[in-house]
Order: structure tokens, then sequence, then C-alpha cells
């Protein structure tokens, strides 16, 4: 019998399992994964940002749990010789309209608590030769790191505290048992698990596994491709920083930026494209189940009829670059077609409710042995060790 079974292994889900264990010395928490590996879908497609929080709504889950985690995930690196940099991010306005848009989000992270400076065009310049802006807003805290190390190391602590990781083990079923025993039985491909809790952070699948658990499902998953692409080598001191565009307030993607990595690239990206395959990540894979759902659910149609113009937008200049190269050189005008070099893509998990409203915040869902998280955008990664505590929380107030 398990103490807890953690459906993912992705860093949510291993750093839920690592706090657990580290709370309760002994306790018996096993990790299950379908794919070959660790960390092998959205934590290992991501742009690698450990953010600071200015974007999120004050008072909200992401605010808090992002500007919790980006001081944790240091301290995690710090105690586990994982290299990071704290490069600092800029938020750049190229225009009047992203000026007023700058005003209000520097306010909004006033208000999380985020340190920020106010950047005027001339000083621009002088931090950044090869940006343009009107102004800008610096986030000094913003950093870089590989999260596919971070949660390598997650997964040996995990180890070292008696848990343990299984991969190769795609789950079949899920049956939470009625009375005194307070079981939940997991059917996977590794063989049947009973345990006393069972947490799941599924991501791409988190709608089909909520289903599986017998949870009443209002939303469903749909992918959205990152696409990416990275800067020739002679390129990579374009920029020494993260550098973004002023969001669309009113939409839910921060726009295509450029961020130098931990291993000394410079990614260009990402777009949010409607992806037609949750799990396959080349450009053109299709799987027809995961069409068919989301052509099916009314709320994908509610969803689509809001934003079919920056549908359209994203679709074209994802299949011309030269659309996709005019976002960038807004702020950084010396960028040519021929520096756009192709770049793995990531997946996001948008959870998108039944009235087409996409979540922005985490969400999520339980039973009496069960809990279920939904939805965890980014900043997610960022924001993992604060999730675990939470989850962790709910779990020792249900022991």
């Amino acid at each position: 019998m398990e103490d807890l079974v953690v459906i993912g292994a992705g860093i949510v889900g291993l750093a839920t399992a690592r706090e657990v264990l580290r709370r309760r010395p002994g306790a018996a928490v096993l990790v299950l994964e379908k794919a070959d590996d660790i960390a092998s879908a959205q934590t290992g497609h991501n742009s690698g940002v450990i953010h600071a929080g200015l974007y999120y709504a004050p008072g909200s889950l992401k605010a808090r749990l992002c500007r919790a985690g980006q001081r944790a995930t240091k301290e995690f690196c710090d105690e586990h010789a994982i290299p990071y940099k704290t490069i600092g991010k800029l938020v750049v306005a190229t225009d009047a309209v992203e000026v007023d848009r700058m005003e209000r989000l520097a306010v909004r992270g006033a208000e999380n608590g985020i340190e920020l400076e106010r950047i005027d065009g001339d000083r621009l310049a002088e931090m950044e030769p090869n940006v343009r802006g009107l102004a800008a807003l610096l986030s000094p805290a913003t950093g870089v790191v590989d999260f596919r190390e971070v949660a390598r190391a997650m997964a040996r602590d995990i180890d070292e505290l008696g848990g343990r990781v299984i991969t190769r083990s795609q789950v079949r079923s899920i049956r939470e048992l009625a009375g005194p025993s307070g079981e939940v039985v997991v059917g996977s491909d590794t063989g049947e698990y009973r345990t006393r809790k069972l947490v799941v952070c599924a991501g791409l699948q988190a709608d089909r596994i909520a289903a599986m658990g017998g949870l009443a499902v209002d939303f469903q998953v749909v992918p959205f491709r990152g696409e990416y692409y990275q800067l020739p080598h002679d390129r990579s001191d374009v920029v020494q920083r993260l550098i973004y565009p002023v969001p669309d307030p009113g939409l839910p993607f921060l726009g295509v930026h450029l961020s130098p990595t931990i291993d000394g690239r410079i990614t260009v990206g990402p777009n949010a494209v409607l992806g037609f395959s949750r799990e396959r990540h080349p450009r053109g894979s299709v799987t027809a189940r995961d069409v068919a759902e989301y052509l099916t659910f009314p709320g994908m149609w509610r969803f689509a009829k809001s934003n079919i113009r920056t549908g359209v937008d994203e679709m074209r200049n994802s299949l011309f670059p030269q659309g996709y190269l005019e976002l960038v050189r807004k702020y950084c005008p010396g960028l040519r077609l021929e520096d756009l070099r192709p770049y793995p893509a990531g997946i996001r998990a948008q959870a998108i409710m039944r009235d087409g409203t996409s979540v922005e915040d985490f969400l999520l869902r339980s039973t009496e042995r069960q809990l279920h998280v939904c939805n965890a955008p980014s900043p997610a990664a960022t924001s993992a060790i604060p999730i675990a505590g939470l989850i962790a929380d709910k779990f020792a107030s249900a022991a």
C-alpha cells in the first residue's frame, strides 16, 4: 500500500512527491510517468525562464505562487549546484499604446510586490544597444535555468528520501474505493497500485485522467504549439537580458520574446498556434483523437469565435516566418530572416471551460482521496516548489 501515488513526472509532480517525502520521512511515495524519461513534455520544452511574477492579477494564486517560486527555485539550485543566471528582463514598449499598457503593468507588478524599475528610451539603448523602444520595465530578479536539470535533481531527492519514480508506466484505470479502506486503485502498464491518496499532475492529459478518476469534468485541455527559433552563434551577443514585448491584456500569451538560455543560446519565441496533437512535437503532427475532441467541445467553438483574428495571425506567422520576424523587429530591428534557425517547439496545455473562457490561473479539483492539478499554466515551472507545498498542505490535512 502506498501513502501517495503521483501521476506525472513533470516538474510539478516531482516537486509534490519530494515535498511530501520531506514532510513525512518514511512515507511510501510513488511517481508514475508514461514516457521513457522524466520532464519530457512541458517541463522539457519551455523557455527556461525563472519568472518574477509581474504579469499576474494581484491576489491570484498565480501571482502568489510565482513570487514564492522565484525565490524557492534559486534556493533549490544553490542547494543542488544547478547553474542559473539572474540576468533580468526588460519589457519594452515601442509605441504610445504600449507605453500606456506598460504603466498599467508596472502598477500591477507593484501590487504584487515585484521589484521593478522604469527605463526611458535613452537608458534602454545604453543597456541593450540592439534594442529600440520608447520605454521599458526592468525586472532585475528574472533569471534563466534548465528546468530539466531542476526536475532531475528533484527525482534524485525522491530516490534518496525513499520514494520511487517509475517511467514507461501509463495509467489505464483509477478506482476510488468506498468504505473504510480509503484506497484508490491505480492500474498502469507496470501493475496495479493501491494508495491512500492520489495526486495527478498530468498536464496535457489532465482532463482525461480527471474523467478516469470519476471527477465531473467541465473543461477540456486544448494544445497550443509554442514555436521557437534560435539565433546563430555569431548573434548570441545581440542581447544580454530577456527582452519581452508589452503583452496585449486581451490575450493569454506574453508575445514573442528574445531569451538568452543557460547554455549560451538565444531563442526567439514562442508564438501560440492551435495544435493538432497533444504530445507529438514535430511540425505537421496530427492526432485524430485530439482534434476530434476539441472540435466536438462547445467551449472550443466559443473560444475560437472570441479569438479568431488572433488565431489567424498566429497561424499566418507560423507558416510565414517573415511575419514572425516582424514581431521581433519591432524592438530588435537588426535581426534578419536568415537569423531565425530551427529550434524544438513546445506544447502548452490550456484548459478551456465549456463557456469558452480560457483558464488563466491554476485549477485544482479533488475528491476525498484524489487531487488533480487540472491547469498549470506558465509560470508553473517557476512555481513548482510552492505549488508542491500547497498540495502537500492538502495532503496533510486529509491524512
